[in-house]
């Protein structure tokens, strides 16, 4: 039976949609209880894995945290195999972790032990308080120049970013990489990141516990690079970073500032390259802010 042209839209949307949250291979022909699946594994885990006799998640206030194997920057690091702050998570089989404040403090000590963005990487990579990273492919962690003045800040990471591992590589990214050569710039003149290293199953927005947990590494992140100009691309990337409340029409093409290093950082916020994709009008407005950058560039703060 020959479909029609709407059938044929619904049928395109549906496989787009698909593709967008990830579904890479067909269907199996007989159904599958994955509740029963996810169970059985759980099971399987806690045989292998007893849970600690007394979590971190439940430990009083103020008790330290247990520390074993130094990485990188002197981050203290669980043994290979033990459970992780806030849940039952191993390095071999690791599953979700309560995104409590225990999680959220150790992430903050992680990312301050880095010395450089190497070892912020690493520590990223080591990290298991995040349970976005069980459904993310790689770690997104920054593209471009990290000696550049400009660095932007986007919210997270996409399905073309979670394959190749790094920001900004489909749609939108292609879209930036023309906005900056229509100012005369290009990744080597740009640093780029997310505030969430992870993508989000389904290109979802991050929660608020997701974002607050992976906050202090971007914030160390911005620190290890030290720009210049400091670009916000979307509203949830300087909502996180500036505290600011003000949707991005009203923020859009406005200088603020972020402090780094004892200094103030000439910051600004624009359209997300993902929303101009889907409002093409909206183009003048961040050509305005493209231009307003430049000159801040040209004319900006001393390093």
């Amino acid at each position: 039976m020959q479909q029609t042209p709407d059938e044929l839209r619904h049928i395109e949307a549906l496989l787009d949609f698909y593709a967008g949250s990830g579904v890479d291979c067909f269907l199996g022909d007989e159904p599958a209880d994955w509740f029963e699946l996810t169970r059985q594994q759980a099971e399987q885990r806690h045989k292998a894995h007893p849970p600690a006799s007394q979590p971190v998640s439940r430990l009083q206030a103020g008790t330290p945290m247990p520390q074993a194997g130094v990485l990188a920057g002197g981050y203290q690091a669980p043994p290979s195999g033990a459970p992780m702050a806030g849940g039952q998570g191993t390095a071999s089989g690791q599953s979700a972790v309560l995104p409590d404040r225990e999680v959220i403090a150790a992430a903050r000590d992680m990312a301050s032990s880095a010395a450089s963005l190497d070892e912020l990487r690493a520590c990223l990579e080591a990290f298991e308080g995040c349970n976005l990273k069980l459904t993310a492919k790689k770690l997104v962690f920054a593209d471009g120049n990290p000696s550049a003045k400009l660095m932007f800040v986007g919210e997270a990471p996409g399905r073309d970013e979670d394959l190749q591992g790094k920001p900004f590589v489909g749609r939108s990214g292609q879209l930036l990489d023309r906005m900056l050569e229509a100012i005369g710039l290009d990744r080597s003149a740009a640093y780029i990141a997310n505030v969430v290293p992870w993508r989000p199953p389904g290109n979802r927005t991050p929660t608020p516990q997701e974002t607050e947990i992976c906050k202090p590494f971007i914030k160390r992140q911005v620190e290890l690079v030290n720009p210049d100009v400091l670009v916000f691309l979307g509203a949830a990337s300087a909502k996180t970073l500036l505290g600011v409340q003000d949707g991005i029409r009203k923020m859009r093409g406005r200088w603020m500032t972020y402090p780094v290093g004892g200094r103030d950082v000439a910051a600004i916020a624009t359209y997300h390259p993902a929303y101009l994709l889907r409002s093409p009008l909206e183009k003048r407005l961040s050509w305005r802010d493209f231009l307003a950058i430049r000159q801040k560039l040209q004319t900006g703060a001393e390093r």
